[in-house]
């Protein structure tokens, strides 16, 4: 699972680096251009974890969060695969 904190409408897709939010967890920062309408910025982020992290969208789904900036992401993937992906989405920052 990752804590996602998205922005949409943005000027180019990236996932800049992790933050802190004010309750104390940690956030993966993604910027989508899509804009939040009719599920296209959700569809945007799952798109762009799926060429960062080299799953498939259908790996990808967003369990909570599906109206709100922060939202919680289920990627379907083997444990130790999901550490390589984790690192390598840490390291981005």
């Amino acid at each position: 699972m990752l804590n996602v904190r998205l922005t949409p409408g943005a000027s180019v897709d990236d996932l800049p680096g992790i933050e802190s939010g004010a309750d104390g967890r940690s956030y993966l920062k993604a910027r989508v251009r899509s804009v939040a309408e009719k599920g296209k910025a959700n569809m945007a982020l799952i798109t762009l974890l799926s060429k960062r992290t080299g799953l498939a969208k259908s790996s990808i789904h967003i369990r909570s969060g599906g109206k709100s900036r922060l939202k919680t992401v289920f990627l379907a993937c083997a444990a130790g695969r999901m550490k390589d992906i984790l690192a390598r989405l840490e390291n981005r920052s």
